[in-house]
């Protein structure tokens, strides 16, 4: 466990030291987020560096490669899922920022791309893992066969994780923090699953998680408001990629859902003000994501991080302790 702790050191200080030289790219390349006001105190940032995202991945990939041991595969296979996201976020940032809009891959090819990896990683996780079709039931952690539902369902989870973070990614600090105390709450559940004894495929996913959370602890020191740099698409579809494989191949996908309820929220509200105002012309929120409701109330983008941050703590320890007390650890 000693390597998890020197990952997620190495991954904060060089998330650190990166963020700086990739502002300072970013200005130099004219690679800024083009902002739409629709938000009236969004218009100072307009301007601001993304793709940020990269050095996320970079931090954590980079100290991953040198500690990992042994049975790295699970691991292994969700780092390569992660990359495969953030380049997909990195093509929808590169025609943002070429072309100075605020749209870049359309809605179409951003969701078969994602479509294409989701199903290609659940077939993996089906066919080519001893998870096979297996998913734990919250805080018991008893096993229940999904069979071949288990693929579609797969698929799903892919889905919504990618899409419901990269709608979090609204507010300074928000897909960051929240994701960072998610991590956290996700790291014990292995533990409690593998009863405080993680055999050296957990130890290795334990390292990857703490290399993530390390990397965004030092994108965070820049992201927080006021934001200097941005992660973009690049950093919150890669994000989703990472809880959505660690969720699919531990068998940890729905106490995730449960852990990740501002993920749900942000997808939700979406879902439902589009549907409403299909049907009726009329809106639920006053804008959608959530967080941009609590916006148009007045609420300070401060408050509302603090707030998704907190929730996100309630919901990943409530599982933490029910599953202690159902599993008699």
């Amino acid at each position: 466990m000693i390597r998890v702790l020197i990952g997620f050191i190495l991954a904060l200080m060089l998330s650190a030291a990166l963020m700086p030289f990739i502002i300072k790219i970013a200005d130099r390349l004219k690679a800024k987020q083009p902002i739409l006001h629709y938000v009236e105190s969004h218009s100072v940032k307009s301007g601001t560096p993304t793709m940020g995202g990269m050095g996320i991945i970079l931090a954590a990939a980079v100290p991953f490669a040198m500690l990992v041991r042994g049975d790295g595969s699970t691991a292994l296979v969700c780092l390569i899922v992660t990359i495969g996201y953030g380049i997909i976020g990195f093509t929808d940032d590169f025609l943002k920022v070429h072309f100075k809009r605020n749209e870049g891959l359309s809605a179409g090819w951003k969701l078969a791309l994602q479509f294409v990896i989701a199903c290609l990683i659940s077939a993996f996780a089906f066919f080519g893992t001893s998870t096979g079709g297996q998913v734990y039931l919250p805080f018991v952690n008893i096993p229940v066969d999904f069979s071949y539902f288990a693929l579609f369902y797969y698929v799903f989870i892919f889905l919504a994780f990618t899409n419901a973070v990269n709608l979090t990614d609204g507010l300074d600090g928000l897909a960051g923090g929240v994701t960072t105390v998610f991590l956290v709450c996700f790291a014990v559940l292995i533990m409690i699953v593998c009863a405080f004894a993680p055999a050296e495929i957990q130890t290795n996913e334990l390292l990857l998680i703490a290399c993530f959370i390390g990397a965004i602890g030092g994108f965070l020191c820049y992201n927080r408001y006021p934001a200097r740099i941005f992660m973009g698409d690049t950093g919150s579809l890669a994000i989703g990629g990472l809880l959505a494989s660690m969720s699919v191949l531990t068998g940890l996908s729905l106490s995730a859902a449960i852990m990740g309820v501002m993920y749900v929220a942000s997808a939700v509200s979406v879902i439902i003000q589009v549907a409403y105002y299909k049907m009726t012309k009329k809106r639920v929120f006053l804008m959608a994501p959530l967080h941009h409701h609590f916006e148009k109330k007045g609420v300070h983008e401060n408050h509302i991080v603090t707030a998704y941050k907190a929730v996100t703590a309630v919901a990943g320890a409530g599982v933490i302790l029910l599953s202690l007390i159902f599993t008699n650890i």
